[in-house]
């Protein structure tokens, strides 16, 4: 093969390599930028006693959304965590008593996406689930597969 031939394949094997890398990148961007924004007034719509949830929160089950927040840490590392409350406030806690559990969202980051520890106001990004899950800090109604977080502003 001559010399201009393996330029030739070698540059277009670069120029689709780039082109797909800059395609995947934006992909992702794109993923955090179609999640529908859920506060805390609609997470309380759920009856937590009977299960029954509102057709926005039905609707947006399994779905990619964004939920303003504050972390409690349930792991002791002080840097990053895997698992963390969500709640609306910073006075929630796991203090006795807890805020109910349509107030409380169980989110587990995956490993290779761990969560920087943030005491402000953050953004979590994720997969919602109407799921009940019972944890050695109580109940929450919710759980969410977390992909990022970012500062509230």
């Amino acid at each position: 093969m001559s010399r201009l031939k393996i330029a030739l394949y070698l540059s277009v094997f670069l120029l689709a390599l780039t082109a797909g890398f800059v395609l995947f990148k934006g992909r992702a961007g794109l993923e955090f930028s179609n999640a529908t924004e859920v506060d805390w007034r609609e997470l309380g719509e759920l009856d937590y006693i009977t299960g029954k949830a509102s057709k926005f929160l039905e609707d947006n089950n399994g779905k990619q959304v964004r939920i303003p927040g504050f972390m409690v840490p349930l792991e002791d590392n002080q840097r990053s965590v895997t698992q963390f409350l969500l709640v609306p406030s910073p006075q929630a806690c796991i203090h006795v008593p807890p805020p109910p559990p349509n107030q409380m969202v169980l989110v587990e980051m995956s490993e290779a996406s761990k969560a920087k520890v943030e005491y402000g106001p953050i953004w979590i990004y994720g997969t919602l689930h109407l799921k009940s899950k019972r944890h050695m800090y109580g109940e929450t109604s919710f759980t969410m597969d977390g992909l990022k977080i970012e500062p509230y502003r």
